[in-house]
């Protein structure tokens, strides 16, 4: 499998790993003012946010990632964030975390990401059970809402029992639609994504729920410089 040059692997490994396994972008520190281009929509993703951020929650669904993969979320305001994506093929199958602005991509997944961006690496098998750590901020952006967003009143429904209003969010080749509650308690209920003709569909819940997020340790996990030394030659 052929390697690129020291300069081009990974110029931006975060912004690859949220496009990847996230919606359009919501860039989770940016707030939602309610501008008039926005209206009430923006008020609506803030308070859905906040309680996201603030909340424990689980998620299930297909993803675009990989083709014919699916993928499980788990997060905790206190433990972090963790995805868990399974796929036919075996470099498809991994997982991801993030904490404290540190994301942790197992090593194969992290390989099979950057092949779908042109840019084919190997890794070794002493590595297959490591993780590469990058800094990818604010973790809740892998899961908030973009505050662009606007609502899509001929998509809402209702999801077991609860009214769910649409929202969408476009951004270059990708849209989502998020179906949010319609008031309190504010939830994240659903999410359709479409990126490239792919599509997927993720369900949220599980809210208030204990679940358990465990990091991998220093131990377990390479900085990038690490990781670059280790599969690039010289």
């Amino acid at each position: 499998m052929p390697t690129l040059p020291t300069r081009h692997l990974l110029p931006a490994a975060a912004a690859l790993l949220l496009a990847t396994a996230t919606g359009c972008g919501a860039g989770s520190g940016d707030r939602a003012d309610g501008g008039a281009a926005n209206g009430s929509a923006a008020s609506r993703i803030e308070a859905v946010n906040q309680a996201m951020r603030e909340t424990s929650f689980t998620a299930t669904g297909t993803t675009t990632a990989f083709e014919g993969a699916t993928q499980q979320t788990w997060w905790d305001p206190e433990q972090g964030f963790r995805m868990r994506i399974s796929g036919s093929a075996p470099e498809h199958n991994g997982e991801m975390y993030c904490k404290d602005g540190t994301s942790y991509t197992s090593a194969p997944l992290f390989a099979a990401m950057l092949a779908q961006k042109g840019q084919r690496i190997s890794v070794p098998e002493r590595l297959e059970d490591t993780f590469v750590a990058t800094e990818t901020g604010d973790c809740t952006a892998y899961f908030a809402i973009a505050p662009s967003g606007e609502y899509a009143p001929g998509k809402d429904t209702v999801i077991d029992g609860t009214d769910a209003l649409a929202i969408e969010v476009t951004a270059g080749g990708a849209s989502d639609t998020y179906f949010v509650s319609g008031g309190a308690p504010d939830r994240l209920l659903r999410q359709e994504a479409t990126r490239d003709g792919s599509t997927s569909t993720t369900e949220y819940g599980g809210y208030g729920e204990a679940v358990t997020v465990t990091v991998p340790s220093d131990e377990q996990s390479l900085t990038m410089d690490e990781f670059r030394g280790e599969v690039l030659p010289g």
